[in-house]
């Protein structure tokens, strides 16, 4: 008899449900957003419906096509703002005080867009409608969300066929992967048992006990048993003494996977991709997808070319000041490094006296930051730079590198040659993002966190990269370069 470790029962055992079985997670918060729409739309009826049987003062009226397309307009919100909060990837395991908190926060900023969609319609909505549309939907949304993971399960059994699977090995790779198939039961996962070595028959006692079989009984249980897929969870140096259990598979059509976690990219996603017939495993440890990386792409082509266009008068006269009160060119130059390395030419307004550079050296002790260099009350600042310096528009020519592609729009910030050397082996990885014109970090408290901050932030910034999380960082920059905090 196998029993599980205590070990292995406190690390994750979310494997199986977030990688292994990821497609499941994209239909259930597919069934989630669908879900939302219906209940907003019953929600905006019902607040509707109440609003115009209450006799206040003022008399209710929506004419249809205005309130279907207000009804529209704001499902499509609610839908949105659960999407940018990342509500619908932890509504079927949250706890329900998460579950209220997140709802509430998702209903009261779709009420707020439905007060902007009434003023950019020039209508005149009554507030207690409003108030009502973000009540009902709270109660109904919460309702259903908090009992969501046993509504998703009851619909997998009795519209859903239950997908069985079956695990090759029994380390402790494999019991790791055979918990978490038994916690994703609610999507209609069901582990029918282990297959090992001959000569080591038993038992595995996990919540529940399954039977090890033999692996040479596999053409036996594929006769005999329904068995959708198989997943090999062995040492990577057994892989090959089973290509004939890989074949017996692939003749039959049964899906096979191996647990890849035996390989150390901590940091990586997998994906399997060809050069012409030929299969790579590939470990990515920054964003690869081209098509999201392509629509970010765009976004900083349109949105840098369009901020030049509207800057451009006041960057000539920010340009004009500086040459005038200052000696030396308008525009500062520097080698940065930018994407994997690549050397390119960075721009930004002067905002130091033009010989800044040759006193880096004297003034290096006064850096309060390991690694990169950066002094408060930088005394090489002009009277123009400290103001140009607080409120970043210094950093305008960068729109410049965007266009160009050296740059993106957000990202961690382009650094000197000199301080990538000194750079410790995981904070290379920085390098693999684009650059950016602001960063996660310039949200969080600019000049005024540490190196060590800053570089864990750029980490955090490409492991959780998203086109939404950009928009996020871009509306969040707004208001801290119009207001100066945390720049120096």
């Amino acid at each position: 008899m196998i029993a599980r470790p205590a070990s292995v029962y406190a690390r994750g055992s979310c494997y199986a449900e977030s990688k292994v079985f990821s497609r499941h997670y994209r239909k259930v918060k597919a069934i989630f957003g669908a879900t939302d729409v219906l209940l907003t739309s019953i929600a905006f009826i019902a607040a509707y419906q109440t609003r115009v049987r209450l006799h206040l003062e003022k008399t209710f009226f929506i004419d249809f096509p205005v309130a279907a397309l207000l009804l529209v307009l704001s499902a499509l919100c609610w839908v949105a703002i659960g999407y940018w909060f990342n509500v619908y990837e932890k509504l079927d395991s949250a706890h329900p005080s998460v579950v209220l908190r997140d709802t509430f926060r998702q209903c009261a900023l779709g009420a707020i867009c439905l007060v902007v969609i009434q003023f950019a319609l020039r209508l005149d909505l009554s507030r207690p409608f409003v108030a009502l549309v973000a009540v009902y939907a709270w109660i109904l949304l919460c309702l259903f969300r908090i009992n969501a993971a046993r509504v998703i399960g009851g619909l997998r059994r009795e519209f859903g066929a239950s997908h069985f699977v079956m695990v090759v090995g029994s380390g402790e790779n494999a019991l790791r992967l055979g918990e978490a198939l038994e916690k994703s039961s609610d999507y209609g996962i069901r582990l029918m048992g282990f297959l090992g070595p001959d000569d080591e028959p038993g038992v595995v006692r996990l919540s529940q006990e399954y039977e090890r079989y033999a692996l040479s009984r596999l053409p036996e249980l594929l006769r005999q048993q329904v068995i959708d897929e198989i997943i090999f969870a062995v040492d990577s140096r057994k892989l090959g003494e089973m290509e004939e259990l890989f074949l017996l598979c692939d003749e039959q059509g049964v899906r096979t996977r191996v647990v890849v976690d035996f390989f150390p990219h901590v940091n990586s996603q997998v994906y399997l991709d060809r050069l012409g017939s030929t299969p790579l495993l590939t470990f990515s440890a920054a964003p690869h997808d081209e098509i999201r990386l392509l629509a970010k792409r765009v976004t900083d082509v349109v949105l840098a070319a369009a901020a030049l266009v509207l800057l451009l008068p006041f960057m000539l006269l920010i340009a004009s000041l500086i040459r005038l009160t200052s000696p030396g060119p308008a525009i500062f130059r520097q080698e940065r490094c930018g994407l994997n390395g690549r050397r390119f030419v960075f721009y930004k307004f002067r905002s130091m006296c033009d010989n800044a550079e040759e006193l880096k050296a004297s003034l290096a002790h006064l850096s309060h930051k390991q690694t990169a260099f950066k002094i408060r009350n930088d005394p090489r600042l002009t009277g123009v730079g400290r103001f140009l310096r607080k409120f970043s528009i210094d950093e305008w020519p960068q729109l410049w590198n965007v266009l160009k592609g050296d740059m993106s729009l957000v990202g961690p910030r382009p650094a000197v040659p000199e301080e990538v050397e000194h750079y410790q082996t995981w904070q290379r990885r920085r390098l693999r993002m684009r650059p950016g014109l602001t960063c996660l970090w310039a949200v969080r408290g600019r000049d005024s966190l540490d190196f060590d901050t800053w570089m864990k932030m750029d980490m955090q910034y490409i492991d959780t990269w998203s086109l939404a999380l950009d928009w996020k960082i871009i509306l969040r920059t707004i208001p801290r370069v119009l207001t100066g905090r945390g720049a120096y």
